[in-house]
Formats: C-alpha cells, structure tokens, sequence
C-alpha cells in the first residue's frame, strides 16, 4: 500500500467522523422533534445521494434472492440503531451517545460468531469485555439516574448498528455493492416510518427543518468520506482514526450546548478508545501474520 494512499485513507476517515458528529449535533440543534421525524428526513437526504449515484454509475439496485433475507436484516436493525441513536443524541450528552453508538463494531465481532460461526479469538474477546465495561461507567447503571434510560437506549443503538454491518458483511461477500445497500436501507427507513410521519407529524420551524437538512447532509458527507476511506486503506490499519469522532462530540458539545461530561464518562470513553486500540494492534498483526 502506498504511503499517500493510507494518509489519505486517514484523513478520509476523520473527517468522516466529523460529518458524523456535525449530524449528530444537527439532531440535538433539531429541538423537540420526535426522533421518528429526524431520522426520516435524515434518510429522506441519504435516499436521494444514493440514487444520484445508482443512475450517474447505471447501476440496477436488484438483489439476487439468497440476499434478500441479509439485506432486509440490514434495513430493519440499521434503522432501528438510526432511532435509538437518535434518541440518545436528545437525551445524553453528545459524546456520550456517539461513544455508545461506537460499540457497533464489538457487537459486530458478537453476532459474526453468532450468525457466520467466524471464531473470537481471546484478544478479541478481551476487547470487547473491556469495551462493555467503558460502556458500564458511561451508562452508570441504577434505576435512580435520569440518564439510565437513554443511555440503554444508545447501547441498543449500537447493537441495531453492530447486526446491521454483519448482515452488510454477508451481502459484500456475496458482491451486493455498497450504493445498492445504502439505497435499500435509506428507502426501507423512510418507508417504514412514513405510516408514524403521517398519523403523528409534529410541525417544525424552518430552523428545524434547516437542522434535518443539514443531519442528512453531514450524514451523506460521512458515509462518502468512509466509502473513500477505506477504499484507499484497509479497515484494519485506519478504524482507530473513527474515534475521533468522541473529539469532535465533545468539543462541538461543549461549544454549543455547554456540555462538560464527568469523571465517569471519560473513563468510560478511554477503556472503550482503549479497547480499540487493541483490537486495531491485533488487526495488524494478524495481517502481517497473513502476508508473512
């Protein structure tokens, strides 16, 4: 791999987790809309980008029928994680909530043993206890906290998140193309919440609906940038730099919203940064064990 081509990658990859908090901010900036509203004009936008892309790249979005099944689970749990996060994002603090959604990728290491029989090696599985206990320290668990809830609610986000990447995995492999399941995906969640829109819409200011523009905008702008990211470098040389969207949260949250995190929380961000860090170590090492 060129040197440029893995600078690139990283600098693709942060400025993605950038896009990702800025949408994240945009939610909370949003007001009290019900979360259903957000995210359907946040897959409303990332609908659009994605057909834009099917018809300048004459790409079909056809599906063989052995994908069916994975693609549907990609759209149902990825939408539930979009609303779960959502959720998160108006009732935590906004590091909180992104750091919760960034556990996706160990119960994504879960439900590939699970659901592909792929092995847990014990550095991986060390990884992900140490992870869950960063996640303990960020949710604090205990029915006397206000914030014990929503941040249930954000780990039930990252799960939607983490089912929803293994079921992408099983499509890669069965060379389904990314635009193809990021249009499926956006249209399922709009379709599926469009019943609750209709029966439930909540009148906005033009502020609002700036704010949701403005989530899909940054969300199309992080799912792009992630695209070229790991288009330029391997996942496994370049996922770390996705932390430092908890930066950006918690530089952006205190910023606009005055939002210091406690003692708490910032240890849980380190053990599950911490975590990541190991399992990107891990990741090349084992690559270099393959190329050896």
């Amino acid at each position: 791999m060129q040197k440029e081509n893995y600078i690139k990658g990283m600098l693709m990859i942060i400025l993605s987790a950038f896009c990702f908090a800025c949408m994240n901010v945009c939610v909370r900036l949003a007001g009290d809309l019900p979360s259903v509203e957000k995210s359907f004009f946040r897959n409303l936008v990332a609908v659009v980008f994605a057909a834009i892309i099917l018809w300048k790249n004459r790409i079909y979005p056809r599906v063989t029928k052995d994908c069916t099944g994975p693609l549907l689970l990609r759209c149902i749990f990825g939408t539930v994680g979009i609303l779960c996060n959502f959720y998160a994002v108006d009732h935590l603090l906004v590091a909180d909530a992104s750091i919760l959604n960034k556990l996706s990728p160990f119960f994504a290491i879960i439900f590939s043993f699970l659901i592909l029989r792929e092995k847990i090696r014990p550095t991986q599985a060390a990884c992900v206890t140490l992870a869950f206990i960063g996640c303990l320290f960020i949710v604090k668990p205990g029915f006397e906290n206000a914030a014990f809830f929503p941040a249930l609610v954000g780990v039930c986000g990252g799960l939607g998140a983490g089912i929803a990447y293994t079921m992408v995995r099983v499509l890669g492999k069965h060379g389904v193309k990314g635009p193809v399941i990021v249009f499926f995906f956006s249209a399922f969640s709009c379709i599926s919440v469009l019943p609750w829109i209709i029966l439930n819409f909540s009148p906005m200011t033009w502020a609002q609906l700036a704010a949701l523009l403005g989530a899909g905008l940054f969300a199309a702008g992080g799912q792009f940038s992630i695209t070229a990211a790991y288009t330029n470098a391997p996942a496994g040389k370049i996922s770390i730099f996705d932390y430092s969207q908890i930066i950006f949260a918690t530089v952006l949250g205190f910023l606009l919203f005055g939002e210091i995190p406690d003692a708490w929380s910032f240890l849980g961000y380190g053990l599950i940064i911490l975590a990541s860090l190991g399992m990107f170590l891990y990741n090349m090492r084992m690559q270099k064990k393959q190329e050896a």
